[in-house]
């Protein structure tokens, strides 16, 4: 399909935006200098509700128009937003901390991400190893890891992603298993993973989203974490169970996309292409509706989110 050229790239706000294809309100506002910058004008993008972000001054000559959110696009380990304009050409919103250099002027339609990518675990996890529990960010390729079984399984990559909580919308909150929360003093300590993690359960891979009770499992708002979050995903040879906070969960599968990965380029490098992990042999549950009652009951899940879970998990 080749590459696309990005028109302007911009300063937008898009906190407010939640979905792929949302119509989004483009007002132009004076920003002034910033260091690094040339003068420059950014926009807020929100569902034409006409506010302006904290210090913004309004220029007497603003425009506005109306865009559709595409997706975003990660390029030098910095996410950027694609956006439509109404006449149909292509915008770029970014972060004001990120240099002009690192704007990409051209960029491949099909790396843009317009669905909810698979993170996994938040920076400060703990994973089992033969000779202590190890932070996930600390692990390299060729480390020995255990498996839930208790055997040594050797890390082939790890896939790193940072996430700038100020362009994602609520259906991007992560979840916060508290300590014990998954019984038998499990996990040891709180753990936080994305939505769709799998956590391994009697024998079934649960996603983190479908044992929500709205206590000692809970979403995590976005306003509650940094401005920048970095997730790591572990590969292993097979699709494997490992202890993350001493709780089972599972290792990287390719059904979700390495390219959504800051670092893909190096998995590229060292391995020549992709490949493809069979998933294991373990049924996997989507939806709270799926979870056995017996579950259920344990893990103190009941009905009372399940409006909550469907838009975020939609």
């Amino acid at each position: 399909m080749g590459t696309y050229t990005i028109n302007s790239w911009s300063y937008y706000s898009i906190g407010t935006v939640i979905a792929t294809g949302d119509t989004v309100w483009i007002k132009q506002a004076q920003s002034g200098s910033n260091p690094g910058y040339s003068p420059s004008s950014y926009a807020e993008v929100g569902p034409g509700d006409n506010s302006l972000t904290p210090n913004e001054i309004l220029d007497p000559d603003y425009s506005a128009q109306n865009a559709t959110y595409l997706g975003t696009y990660t390029f030098n380990g910095n996410v950027f937003v694609v956006l439509q304009d109404e006449f149909g050409q292509l915008l770029g919103s970014v972060d004001m901390n990120v240099p002009y250099a690192d704007f990409p002027g051209q960029f491949d339609p099909d790396t843009i991400d317009a669905t909810v990518t698979v993170f996994c675990f938040l920076a400060g996890t703990l994973i089992d190893t033969p000779s202590a529990a190890a932070l996930v960010e600390n692990l390299n390729i060729g480390d020995e890891i255990i498996s839930a079984e208790g055997r040594a399984v050797q890390v082939k990559w790890i896939g790193r992603q940072t996430v700038t909580t100020l362009f994602a919308g609520p259906h991007m909150q992560p979840v916060r298993i508290r300590a014990g929360a998954l019984g038998a003093g499990l996990p040891h300590s709180d753990l936080t993973v994305t939505a769709d993690h799998g956590m391994v359960i009697d024998g079934l891979v649960i996603n983190a989203s479908a044992l929500v009770n709205g206590t000692t499992i809970d979403w995590v708002p976005l306003a509650a974490l940094p401005d920048r979050v970095t997730y790591y995903h572990i590969e292993t040879e097979n699709h494997d169970v490992i202890l993350a906070n001493g709780a089972p969960a599972e290792t990287f599968v390719d059904y979700a996309d390495r390219r959504a990965f800051d670092n893909h380029q190096e998995y590229v490098d060292l391995y020549g292409a992709e490949r493809i992990i069979p998933e294991m042999d373990r049924p996997r549950i989507s939806s709270r509706r799926l979870l056995p009652d017996a579950i259920k009951a344990r893990l103190r899940i009941d009905d009372a989110g399940e409006q909550m879970f469907d838009q975020l998990s939609a």
